[in-house]
């Protein structure tokens, strides 16, 4: 046993202070841990410490089990039961006395309890359940302690089923008066957001509130959360840019106690953290990475290199230089950061350096030349990480002028490493680099043959599966049958040499090839020797059973001569009769079709082996018989993954107290109900009307399944694996072939200053000319440019697509649609004063007073969705300028206006500043759209003299929304050469017919229409728009825009009757359940209100109202038809709303509580 372990468990009883008397710091020999611990590590065996280890457990069991066992005791007992687990030994009795031991004990004696707990149970256990009630009562302690030891394990261990029991007196802790309090509280909620963040959606606010804490330690646990939603969504955050260069610009300065510096480092993980998301922040976005150049050059400045930390700090810094939007000088210091790394003599820096360099290659590849002889040495250097990181630096600068070089250099490490994981990963980058860059159909056989053989079978079973669709798909036919047919040469070769030491995979890609392009060289070569080959191959003992059936599929596509027929006769009769079922099959149809002249040339013809077959994946000639078995009352299919979730779910806690205990007649419920065990919530509400009855129900008997969780597992497939882990072989060592490159290292000395050591020899100078050509100055990557693409030597055959959007085109990743949830909950700034960008591009510090005079009022409630406020980001290309609004508060149409007195108390509150110019856009809207009901006209970007200006609309019909895009041009001249494109990957946008423009006169108002609707369910979606244009006499221009669109923009309400609603219900397989505020009015009863105000906000059907429970019908515009459907089922018990979601699309049930929860909360 090492020292590190020994001195861990000579200080574990001090820790837990297992004796009370002063000054007792040492294990006691006399004591029982004591013994056991120097008992041993007296053994000399694995067999006496098993030995040893049960009778301590026997004695464990029988002191736990006696009565008269006291609490300090029991503490003592649960410190011996930790010992036996760490050791790897199972003591599954002592779990529920160690819940015990947290719930009855002391203080002291809770610690150890919650220590046991925390390392016995895992998330999935069902002991857990026992526990909630004790953390419940700990975090309302008014000992600190136990309030600390209940948020430390609540962050530790708890299940998203539990969260909400816990939740509101969790979030009751962030005001705590006491930091310690409060930090654990804030990461409490981080555990809570990374597994179920939909259930923290409604304290964001708090998260703001967490990270301008007084406290330095508050501060820094909220910056986990923020971490994570920034990676997440980073354009909802851009206004804490200004906070978090404050927060840096205060820890590199020192301000922070002295209690957060390592090594005279202030606070070194808290600078990698905010840099992080710095360099989030910044991406691709020139204002915001503006704001931070001077703190990332202090912070470069500040870091020196004299410590293990410090090179962290730099190699973060120097990422998030290259992420942001680039400026010179930081990219001058961090090149000069990143060559004092690669030249280093220490290995840890100079892989770190290598590791940056990797990184910054990919925005600029020049940087690697400087540094070219350094990168040649590191290609023979001893340690092997330095050699991968080396290759995978030659991995990311490969260009068609030097992939042969590179790829040979990965395949000499491939045959030297005997590391899998090193194996997979260079299989796979060297089979994209031929695939890319083959210069010649030869260069690429024989690449993918080395591949093939190197791999083995641990290489990803993708590569062989594109290899043999890049054979079958191609463009040039000429050129395709060359390459088939050198393959075919290729492989006949390599059969008729040592086949015993190719692997399976490889032979299985042989007998395929082999059976399809075989016939490309039979016109000067024996028919049958194809076959007498594969028939070889089927002989041979290392031939897998796989292998095997691929081997007869191949035979089968050649019986065409009289020689090939007697061949594949001789083959099925030896394997017609074979115990594998697949081999007896391929046998059987070898036999048939060999035999059928006719029959084989219908089946196999050669003329369509190219031609790809339409493979109708959905199944959907099968859906009439699917609901006429659902009518009948089969269940609905169930994937193995959603089974494993109802089974989990059949063990969660149930967080809603127990009903009137009274009789429920189950004489109205149908006997589909019965079979299927899956109950209608409309029967159940019309059978029992009572409001104690739960929202989910189980099945009343249990499983008689055996539970093996947690067991030990000490037998496999191959026998007793203790036996087999003791006899493993040690790994042959790594054997390193003399290369003629390899020059005498040189001293330290020499390598920090290289321009003083001797001249490198002509071999390296050649071999870096090889690596390094192309990444001249005429290379297509530019600096913090993007690389051009480049053309494929091997192109797969085009299939037609279906457009996504109105028309294809390309548009900057900074519009690109992000499909998470977009809430900004707080407008206000979080310091005292925030630097934002002015236009004329300097940047100046505005009050929080002025900012929200500046920023549209986007938390504006309704009644309807055709009436919301939303957060646009609108950016401007060429001369146009950038406009940031946050709503779409306009003139509303009569009708509207006097129906929605919610938005008109929200218009006649928001300040004068905030409201847009009336837009008179009104008489521009289509006659066939005037009567729907619509959205605001939204401003989305103009010129800087307003003589161009773009709008928006959202017309809202019952099978799509229509989106409307108002170009007004209040000039003289007609604009030429319009193009509107709108882009978003969650979005289906047809163009209506009429709608595309080519130019707008004077003074006029051009209308582009088009229909949306949702590829698949999302909380909130961004659409991309590029609208180009000339001016006449002038170069063409482009504005370039987002609009924000939210899920409750595409629900419709779905009417069906109470009878339809409970079928609908039994066949869906996808729900989700949740506990909601309900809505309190003076005239209406709570679960009406409710019902009506989700109604009106989300645009939902009540179906029916019985008693305390009401059903809910909506469709989502998704697709062809009607859409796809959502049901809720809502019942009130006690101050809350229990609702069940279901629905046939997965992610449609999360996205739609996620807007419940919302409308709700704003009412």
């Amino acid at each position: 046993m090492s020292d590190v372990v020994e001195k861990t468990l000579s200080a574990l009883p001090s820790l837990l202070s297992l004796d009370s008397q002063a000054g007792a710091g040492k294990l006691s020999p006399s004591s029982k841990l004591g013994n056991l611990i120097k008992g041993i590590t007296e053994l000399t065996s694995k067999h006496e410490e098993e030995k040893l280890i049960k009778k301590e457990l026997a004695s464990i069991k029988e002191q736990v089990a006696s009565p008269n066992t006291t609490m300090r005791q029991m503490k003592e007992i649960m410190v011996r039961a930790i010992y036996c687990e760490m050791l790897g030994y199972q003591a599954s009795f002592s779990y529920i006395h160690a819940i015990k031991l947290a719930q009855q004990g002391s203080v002291l004696e809770k610690r150890v309890g919650y220590l046991a707990v925390s390392l016995f149970l895992n998330e999935t256990d069902e002991f857990l359940l026992l526990l909630v009630n004790t953390v419940l009562k700990d975090l309302q302690s008014t000992n600190l302690i136990e309030v600390c030891m209940a948020l430390t394990v609540v962050s530790q261990m708890f299940p998203k089923d539990m969260i909400p029991a816990i939740l509101p007196v969790v979030e009751e802790k962030l005001t705590h008066p006491k930091e310690i309090i409060r930090r654990k509280a804030v990461l409490a909620l981080y555990k809570f957001y990374l597994i179920a963040p939909n259930q923290v959606q409604h304290i964001h606010s708090k998260f703001r509130k967490a990270l301008c804490d007084k406290d330095p330690g508050v501060m820094t646990a909220s910056l986990h959360i923020y971490l994570q939603l920034i990676k997440e969504n980073p354009e909802s955050y851009k206004d804490l840019t200004g906070s978090m260069v404050t927060i840096l610009r205060q820890v590199v300065g020192g301000k922070l106690p002295l209690d957060f510096n390592y090594h005279s480092v202030p606070a070194p993980w808290l600078q990698i953290q905010l840099l992080r998301i710095l360099a989030y922040l910044g991406k691709e976005d020139q204002g915001t990475s503006e704001v931070m150049y001077d703190v990332l050059e202090e912070s470069l400045r500040r870091a020196e290199m004299n410590h293990n930390i410090t090179y962290a700090i730099l190699f973060e810094c120097v990422k998030t230089i290259y992420t942001v939007h680039p400026k010179s000088q930081l990219l001058e210091k961090a090149a000069e950061c990143i060559g004092n790394f690669v030249l280093s003599p220490k290995i840890n820096l100079k892989y770190l350096g290598l590791k940056a360099l990797t990184y910054v290659v990919q925005q600029d590849a020049n940087l690697a030349l400087p540094h070219q002889m350094t990168i040649i040495e590191c290609l023979d250097h001893s340690d092997v990480i330095i050699k991968r990181e080396t290759l995978e630096l030659l991995f990311r600068i490969t260009n068609a002028q030097n992939v042969t070089v590179i790829v040979e250099k990965m395949l000499e490490f491939l045959r030297l490493t005997c590391d899998d994981y090193s194996t997979i990963d260079l299989v796979g980058k060297v089979a994209e680099l031929a695939e890319k860059y083959a210069p010649d159909n030869v260069w690429f056989i024989q690449t993918m043959n080395s591949v093939f053989s190197l791999g083995g079978d641990v290489m990803q079973p993708d590569i062989p599966n594109n290899f043999l669709r890049l054979l079958a798909e191609g463009v040039d036919n000429v050129e395709d049958r060359q390459l088939r047919l050198f393959a075919v040469d290729s492989y006949m070769s390599l059969l008729q040499g040592e086949t015993a030491k190719l692997p399976q995979r490889f032979l299985q890609v042989i007998s395929w090839v082999l059976g399809e392009y075989s016939y490309l060289r039979e016109e000067d070569s024996d028919p049958g020797s194809v076959m007498r080959l594969l028939a070889r191959l089927l002989d041979q003992r290392h031939t897998s059973t796989e292998t095997r059936s691929w081997v007869l599929g191949a035979m089968t596509k050649l019986c065409s001569s009289p020689v090939s027929v007697a061949l594949a006769r001789d083959v099925c009769e030896r394997y017609s009769g074979s115990l594998n079922t697949v081999l007896r099959q391929r046998a059987q149809e070898l036999m048939i079709l060999s035999q059928d002249t006719k029959l084989r040339a219908r089946v196999l013809p050669a003329e369509g082996r190219l031609e790809s077959l339409e493979v109708d994946s959905s199944l959907s000639f099968l859906d009439g018989y699917v609901s006429e078995a659902l009518a009948a009352g089969a269940a609905p299919y169930k994937s193995p993954h959603q089974r494993q979730e109802d089974l989990v779910q059949e063990k969660a806690l149930s967080l809603e107290p127990y009903g009137l205990s009274l009789p429920v007649s189950l004489s109205s419920c149908s006997i589909t109900d019965r079979l299927t065990d899956r109950r209608s919530p409309t029967l159940l509400s019309m059978s029992s009307g009572l409001s104690g009855i739960s929202t989910e129900l189980s099945h009343q008997e249990g499983s008689p399944t055996l539970k093996l969780d947690g067991v030990k597992r000490v037998w496999g497939k191959d026998g007793y694996l203790a036996q087999q882990q003791s006899a493993g072989e040690t790994p042959t060592p790594l054997v390193e072939l003399p290369s003629p490159l390899l020059s005498p290292q040189s001293p330290p000395s020499q390598t920090q200053k290289p321009s003083s050591g001797p001249e490198p020899d002509q071999e390296k100078r050649q071999l870096a000319s090889s690596l390094f050509v192309g990444l001249g100055s005429h290379n297509s990557v530019c600096l913090m440019g993007r690389a051009e693409p480049v053309p494929r030597h091997f192109r797969r055959k085009p299939r037609g697509e279906s457009s996504s959007g109105a028309s294809e085109g390309s548009s900057d990743s900074s519009h690109s649609s992000r499909s998470a949830a977009v809430d900004n909950l707080l407008l206000s700034n979080l310091l005292d004063s925030t630097t934002v960008a002015s236009e004329g591009g300097a940047a100046t510090t505005t009050t929080p007073q002025q900012t929200s005079q500046r920023t549209l009022d986007h938390t504006t409630s309704n009644g309807s969705p055709h009436v919301e406020g939303m957060e646009q980001r609108v950016e401007a290309g060429g001369p146009l300028s950038l406009i940031r609004g946050n709503g779409m508060v306009a003139v509303l149409p009569p009708t509207y206006a006097q129906t929605d007195p919610q938005t008109q108390q929200d218009l006649h509150q928001a300040p004068a500043l905030e409201r847009p110019r009336d837009l008179p856009l009104t008489s521009h809207l289509p006659a066939e759209l005037s009567g729907l009901a619509r959205s605001e006209f939204t401003p989305l970007c103009s010129d800087q003299d307003s003589s161009l200006v773009l709008s928006a609309c959202r017309v809202y019909k019952e099978d799509a929304l229509v989106l409307l895009i108002f170009i007004s041009n209040n000039t003289d001249s007609a604009l030429h050469q319009m193009a509107l494109q709108l882009t978003c990957k969650e979005l289906e946008i047809s163009c209506i017919s009429g709608s595309p423009l080519n130019e707008v006169k004077g003074h006029s108002v051009t209308v582009c229409l088009h229909t949306v609707v949702m590829k698949r369910a999302s909380v909130q979606v961004e659409l991309a728009g590029l609208l180009s244009y000339q001016r006449p006499l002038g170069q063409p221009q482009a504005a370039q825009f987002s609009l924000s669109l939210s899920l409750k923009h595409f629900l419709r309400p779905l009417t069906v009757s109470t009878g339809d609603y409970g079928k609908m219900w039994l066949s869906f397989s996808h729900d989700l359940k949740q506990n909601l505020r309900l809505v309190t009015t003076e005239h209406q009863e709570p679960l009406t209100a409710t019902l009506d105000a989700l109604k009106g906000k989300l645009h939902l059907h009540i179906v029916d109202i019985i008693g305390s429970e009401g059903i809910v019908a909506c469709r989502l515009l998704q697709g062809q038809g009607q859409g796809q459907p959502c049901l809720l089922h809502c019942r009130v018990h006690a101050d809350s709303l229990a609702v069940w979601l279901r629905s046939p699309v997965p992610d449609l049930p999360d996205s739609l509580l996620y807007h419940c929860q919302k409308a709700l909360t704003e009412t």
